[in-house]
């Protein structure tokens, strides 16, 4: 029921622009990879927004990567695997943990500066990890110093071109061969960008929810025009939801830090007390979706919508200077972290699954790559562990760049690919109508789900799908169309997955079931719903 393009038209009609690597979106996978890319090739990076809009800006904890000596491979494998609960590529582990710290050194070549201790580079702790390996900078800000240092590189690379303030509408693709993508100006002029390969970097998909830590960009684009093109999808239904995000009136929900729990901090409910221990021996430092649930519950005994995030016990100095970003944010609504306990609440985070990828970042279309949050390297599987993903975009960022130098010169113009179908009418009430899909996730769709919520969920959903008959015209429109493609397929997997496992909590199925669910869901837009048994050892 939903179709390969969203809009009709004639390539032979539209202006045609040409280069050799197409990279879509702006964080630091489509950063990273677009620099790689360009030392032996011409790149045009297209973001629907500006240059430094994206996930990763908003990044806080950290990357992580083996540096300290007492660490190893070894260690930082365990520790994903854990994490991700019996579906993880234990070869794209392998290749995460191993190729990891000179993906963290280049960064530091590219201009990155992490923060220091004694003249070495300062590492910290997160929930599920054994070791201190997180890489940080200006205390909680190493999103933002990571974006800042890509993008002086990627603004005067003559190699590089920025279209800011583009929208992708679609991708084109002849035999099962990715020929570029089909834009919309700013001027809503259209424009047929053909490349010898196309690269999605385009982030994850918070904005399903109507409680999200992600940007206003996050609205799942790449994953839905991948899944149009043919491209298969492995994992939606597993969402990591952050557990403490700020929950105050009139804030937003803004991201605390998984670091500041880390570096000691404690969770209360509103009676002041102490309840992780009720939950998990690892306490606040259990793997992500265990304490978000175990906030959930304790909200639900005591009639809270929130609990506490405790960090008062620390020295005041050393919580200013370990989490300068966090603490000007708070001190902004009138809350001081050194002394008051900071009102939080889960909000959808990350996206563990997205586009399938093989370990060079390819999809099942030709010439079609996708890195960072949109794709499913299979390192994260149905649980991320922390700070793994800026590491993941690194890594895999460089392999991709490795892989299309191989790739012969493209031979398909595409400009004879047309697309005609049946329209009825202009979509209205898209603000109203976006909101409503976020409050339907939250309720059916959300932390905790169960087969009654999800088949009416899914009843709600499917009555939008009309849109995808009618004429769209705006960005919000393609927006609002992605947003639903992607929310079809979460909430079919969710339903289909009888199972409780990382991201993925099911009330009438609350336990794991490894006879059964070691496996993958995956979608294609052809064939529909299959399987994939996992690697994971």
């Amino acid at each position: 029921m939903i179709p390969q393009y969203l809009v009709d038209f004639d390539l032979s009609k539209l202006p045609v622009v040409d280069t050799d690597v197409i990279v879509i979106g702006s964080g630091i996978a489509g950063l990273f990879t677009a620099i790689k890319a360009s030392e032996h090739a011409r790149v045009i990076m297209v973001t629907k927004k500006a240059l430094l809009e994206s996930n990763t800006r908003y990044a806080q904890g950290g990357i992580a990567a083996v540096i300290s000596k007492d660490d190893s491979p070894v260690y930082h494998r365990q520790d994903t695997l854990m994490a991700g609960a019996g579906l993880c590529s234990s070869a794209a582990v392998d290749i995460l943990v191993n190729e990891g710290p000179d993906g963290v050194k280049e960064l530091i070549k590219l201009g990155t500066t992490f923060d220091l201790d004694n003249g070495k580079l300062a590492l910290t702790k997160e929930g599920a990890h054994s070791h201190r390996r997180i890489l940080h900078a200006n205390g909680d800000a190493t999103g933002y110093e990571i974006v800042r240092a890509l993008s002086e590189q990627v603004a005067t690379h003559p190699n590089i071109e920025v279209w800011d303030n583009h929208y992708v509408i679609d991708l084109i693709t002849e035999d099962n061969e990715c020929l570029g993508a089909l834009l919309q100006r700013p001027d809503g002029q259209r424009v047929f960008l053909r490349g010898n390969a196309t690269i999605l970097c385009s982030g994850g998909a918070g904005q399903l929810y109507r409680y999200t830590t992600n940007p206003e960009v996050a609205t799942g684009d790449g994953v839905a025009i991948a899944y149009r093109a043919g491209a298969v999808v492995r994992d939606t239904e597993f969402v990591q939801f952050h557990p403490t995000s700020l929950c105050y009136p009139g804030a937003p929900r803004f991201l605390i830090s998984e670091a500041v729990r880390g570096e000691g901090a404690v969770l209360r409910n509103i009676k002041g007390e102490r309840f992780m221990n009720k939950y998990h021996e690892l306490l606040e430092l259990a793997p992500r979706d265990i304490v978000a649930r175990a906030i959930v519950s304790e909200m639900e005994l005591t009639g809270a919508n929130h609990v506490y995030l405790d960090i008062t016990h620390e020295e005041p100095e050393t919580v200013k200077h370990r989490f300068p970003t966090i603490y000007q944010t708070c001190i902004g609504y009138g809350l001081d972290m050194t002394t008051d306990w900071i009102p939080v609440a889960p909000a959808a985070h990350y996206m563990m699954g997205g586009v399938r990828v093989g370990h060079h970042g390819e999809t099942s279309v030709e010439r079609l790559f996708a890195c960072g949050e949109v794709s499913s390297t299979g390192v994260h599987g149905a649980n991320r562990l922390a700070s793994n993903s800026l590491s993941e975009a690194v890594v895999f960022g460089r392999r991709i760049v490795k892989r299309i130098r191989e790739l012969k010169p493209l031979e398909k113009t595409g400009t004879g690919i047309s697309y005609q179908a049946a329209r009825t009418g202009t979509p209205s009430e898209i603000i109203e109508r976006r909101l409503e899909l976020q409050k339907v996730m939250v309720r059916r769709v959300g932390l905790r789900r169960n087969a009654e919520g999800l088949k009416k969920g899914l009843e709600e959903l499917e009555r939008q799908l009309p849109i995808f008959g009618q004429e769209l015209t705006t960005w919000e429109h393609f927006e609002y169309a992605n947003m639903l493609n992607c929310i079809l397929l979460l909430t079919k997997s969710a339903l289909t997955r009888e199972e409780s496992r990382g991201g993925h909590y099911r009330e009438d199925f609350p336990k794991r079931n490894d006879e059964n669910w070691r496996k993958h869901i995956l979608w294609q837009r052809e064939k529909g719903m299959l399987e994939e048994v996992s690697d994971d050892v």
